[in-house]
């Protein structure tokens, strides 16, 4: 039996005083298309036993990224993680940890805490970096609002390159605060000219950098145009690995750097959770988001870990706090830490010389089937495939063979007229067989 507390009355005052007719006004932010007109089609009830069985059929027509050769990523990609990761994250006094509200006694949680924000600040090139952000697209959202307090200015100019997820998070948030954002067009072939874009008036610059089209983007002459302007560069990535390769975007002189951290540690899980990474020059780390952990010594001069700066709305006045991210991703930050120690600086450089060995011996493969273009003049992991028919007719064809080719762009820039791109990314997951299945396969669909 529903317990419901108000009554109709006790509804009707709380909607005159917030200012709205009904509760529908409340969701009007939501597209009508998106709202459920009717209750979801499900059966009034069934027993236990029954919905076990039916949720496991269902389940069965899910292909699992691990059994078939594999080359989705568009942001989330499949990597090899040691066993000793979800081992040691699984120990009780890791996986129930939370950061009290008297921080210092949980010694353990601030170390590792500590131990990640050094790691990403020497994968990025950057000189500080916070305890994490839910995952990459929401750090980038924040990335934008901490340049507007910085600069005191509230247009961001957002690169065609730009992963389309991580851009609808930024317009969202930037509308609830009716800030200007400037979207360019999609950019396959990164030739768009951003530089253009910057005046006096802009805040901010976000480039990706591998773009969501895989492409390698020269960062310096874009940070050269934004700090002549007053404006600030963030370097955005969603492929961590890529840093053990390609120039840090802290040596080229961005001013803000955030990305997605999955790739390091954390399986796909359907999307998350995911670890959103964080970093900036030092000058602006009392505008950073999130929360920031230190090192330091106690009464009795031992090494020590506090919780040195944490500008969120529970801790200070909920008008002064630097973000709504009201915690970091621990226990996804714990198996990155994990991952990363494992692996060291030359396992780590060695992981990004197998996944770029691998992706270029994919495309060469690739670039050899009739019909097929690869349109990259540069890529890391990850490159666009141009094919004579529509990608998601083919990705379905291949999805039936068993191979999960890759991710077609309309899926996530739709109405653009990219219908026949395709993202493949190949890691240092694909084998050889993998990679001849797939080309094969493709041959064959295009014949």
């Amino acid at each position: 039996m529903r317990y419901l507390p108000l009554s109709d009355a006790d509804r009707q005052d709380m909607l005159a005083r917030i200012g709205v007719a009904d509760v529908d006004a409340l969701f009007s932010d939501v597209p009508a298309d998106k709202l459920l007109k009717a209750p979801v089609d499900l059966p009034r009830a069934k027993g236990e036993l029954e919905v076990e069985r039916i949720l496991a059929r269902m389940s069965a027509r899910n292909v699992a990224a691990s059994s078939v050769p594999f080359f989705v990523g568009a942001g989330a990609y499949k990597h090899h993680v040691p066993a000793t990761v979800d081992h040691l994250i699984q120990r009780s006094e890791f996986l129930t940890s939370y950061t009290p509200y008297q921080p210092e006694i949980a010694q353990g949680t601030l170390q590792y805490l500590f131990e990640f924000q050094t790691q990403v600040s020497a994968l990025t090139g950057m000189e500080v970096a916070n305890a994490s952000m839910y995952d990459g697209s929401t750090g980038t959202g924040e990335a934008v609002l901490m340049a507007h307090r910085v600069t005191k200015r509230n247009k961001a100019v957002l690169s065609g390159g730009l992963h389309p997820h991580y851009a609808d998070v930024v317009r969202t948030l930037s509308e609830m605060a009716n800030d200007e954002v400037v979207t360019l067009a999609p950019d396959v072939a990164a030739t768009e000219d951003i530089l253009a874009q910057i005046d006096d008036q802009t805040s901010c610059v976000v480039v990706q950098s591998p773009d969501f089209f895989g492409n390698l983007r020269d960062l310096k002459p874009i940070a050269a145009k934004a700090h002549a302007h007053g404006a600030l560069l963030i370097a955005v990535f969603t492929e961590v690995v890529a840093l053990g390769a390609v120039t840090p975007p802290g040596e080229q002189d961005a001013d803000i750097v955030v990305g997605e951290g999955q790739s390091i540690g954390n399986a796909l899980n359907f999307g998350g959770p995911y670890v959103g990474l964080f970093a900036a020059k030092s000058k602006y780390i009392r505008q950073m988001p999130g929360r920031l952990c230190g090192e330091t010594v106690d009464a009795s001069g031992q090494r020590g870990f506090v919780l040195t700066l944490s500008t969120r709305e529970q801790h200070i006045r909920r008008d002064k706090a630097t973000s709504n991210i009201c915690t970091n991703s621990g226990l996804c930050v714990l198996a990155f830490t994990i991952h990363m120690t494992l692996l060291g600086q030359a396992g780590f450089t060695r992981l990004a010389e197998v996944n770029h060995a691998n992706a270029v011996a994919l495309a060469d493969a690739l670039a050899g089937v009739k019909g097929v273009s690869v349109l990259n003049q540069s890529f890391f992991n990850e490159f666009t495939v141009k094919l004579p028919r529509p990608a998601a007719e083919i990705v379905e064809a291949l999805a039936a063979k068993g191979i999960l080719a890759g991710v077609p762009v309309s899926r996530l820039l739709p109405g653009a007229g990219l219908d026949d791109l395709l993202l493949v990314a190949s890691t240092e997951i694909n084998t050889n067989e993998d990679r001849a299945a797939f080309v094969a396969a493709l041959a064959e669909e295009l014949a």
